[in-house]
């Protein structure tokens, strides 16, 4: 692990406050995800499950996470189970958390070998009235593959059919939305890196560097300075590919008079920045693309200012949507005949600015949040307007990550380069 654990204070807090939202005489159980295979005797890369992480801060494979607050015996109402390390683990895999490890990362006073899960798991169940077991219910999720939760729920319902059972996901993302200040740490860590990534860029980029070649050079820079790498598959885009929203081949060479977005940044212990940047490859802007730029860079800012307690995310995209539609006219990209004909289900502006301005986050990049309640103190949210004019191969888009504050929010990444003539002098480097 190349990071700095988080302080266990920060976990076991996150299990209070899961206790104060439990019925009596409830279970929680919590799986590590699964490692998953590519091909022949090929795996990918392990990444932890966000609650199981959330709630104990282990990094590790096949953990299991028991939470029964109201067990008779003390010793039952905190357990994990961790994969116990040998001879032949040791030599072909490396090492593997002790118990002490495991206790001390978690703040857990019990911690098991995985092979005594069976008989404490049938204690609990003999025990406990509710069993709140975990699933993905993140809107947008597809989950082709059984996950190893959905393998353990579907055993739960089969070996003990009437007990109650509840949605354990629900009660996560009510936790989760709301950031503490250890977790606001590890992810102005990860802002703080991926800004060191960006400022590195500048002085790389111009006319004739390849895509790949920049992502060699963020990806050089944060694993350097101990992040896990990227926070999410970078998207490096020259000239047209910015047009493209998901634009993740960067095999493109870099050409004199394009611009380059790009929608990268690191993670850290776990909690990922997510930032995006739009330049000229060759360090100075055509007054068309500045036009376009500071268009998107006026309704960044509005954004901010829009995206506060009590607003609802629906009502505030409504509302970015006319500060862009306002925008497009300016840039002669629409008219008003287009507004006025528009379906509203789908309004014009949609055909240069199609995605939505901000999503949550946290440990996922797309963070888990009730998006029809109201915006509350303590969320984070990123702010990503953009502008995508295929016609004339221009995608602009900026992104910075906020902090939701009782008085006022806190842009966290304000640190890093946004305005076009502090991009312009630096890039002249």
């Amino acid at each position: 692990m190349r990071y700095q654990p988080l302080p266990a204070e920060l976990f076991v807090s996150n299990r209070e406050h899961l206790y104060a939202k439990l019925p009596p005489q409830s279970v929680v159980i919590v799986h590590a995800n699964d490692v998953l295979p590519t091909n022949a005797d090929g795996s990918l890369s392990f990444i932890q499950n966000s609650d199981q992480f959330y709630l104990s801060g282990i990094d590790q494979e096949e953990t299991i996470l028991v939470l029964f607050p109201d067990a008779a015996d003390p010793k039952q109402r905190e357990m994990l189970f961790v994969r116990e390390t040998n001879e032949h683990i040791a030599v072909w895999e490396g090492e593997k958390l002790t118990k002490a490890q495991a206790m001390e990362r978690s703040g857990i006073k019990r911690v098991h070998w995985l092979e005594d899960f069976e008989t404490q798991f049938r204690s609990v169940m003999c025990q406990a009235d509710h069993v709140f077991l975990n699933s993905n219910e993140h809107a947008r999720a597809t989950i082709p593959t059984e996950t190893r939760e959905m393998r353990f729920t579907r055993r739960c319902q089969h070996e003990y059919p009437l007990h109650r059972y509840h949605r354990l996901a629900q009660l996560m993302h009510e936790l989760r939305v709301i950031k503490s200040p250890h977790e606001i740490t590890a992810l102005n860590e990860a802002i703080r890196i991926t800004g060191d990534g960006f400022d590195r860029l500048l002085k790389f980029v111009k006319p004739g560097v390849h895509e790949f070649e920049i992502e060699a050079e963020l990806c050089h820079e944060f694993i350097r300075q101990r992040a896990r790498g990227f926070a999410y598959t970078p998207i490096i885009a020259t000239g047209a590919n910015a047009c493209v929203l998901h634009y993740i081949t960067n095999h493109c060479q870099c050409q004199d008079g394009e611009m380059l977005l790009l929608d990268v940044a690191a993670n850290y212990g776990n909690y990922n920045a997510d930032l995006t940047r739009t330049i000229p490859v060759n360090g100075k802007f055509t007054p068309r693309q500045r036009q376009v730029y500071d268009a998107v860079l006026r309704v960044f800012k509005e954004c901010c200012k829009i995206l506060r307690p009590g607003i609802i995310i629906r009502d505030y995209q409504e509302q970015v949507g006319k500060l862009m539609e306002q925008e497009l006219l300016g840039l002669g990209l629409i008219t008003k005949e287009d507004v006025a004909k528009q379906d509203p289900e789908k309004p014009a502006y949609k055909k240069y600015f199609p995605h939505g301005t901000s999503h949550p986050l946290g440990i996922d990049v797309h963070d888990v949040g009730h998006m029809w309640k109201p915006v509350q103190p303590g969320m984070v949210f990123t702010v990503e307007p953009g502008i995508y004019i295929r016609e004339e191969k221009l995608g602009v888009r900026l992104e910075n990550n906020i902090f939701i504050g009782e008085k006022e929010n806190i842009d966290l990444m304000a640190h890093i380069p946004i305005e076009a003539d502090e991009i312009e002098a630096l890039m002249k480097r």
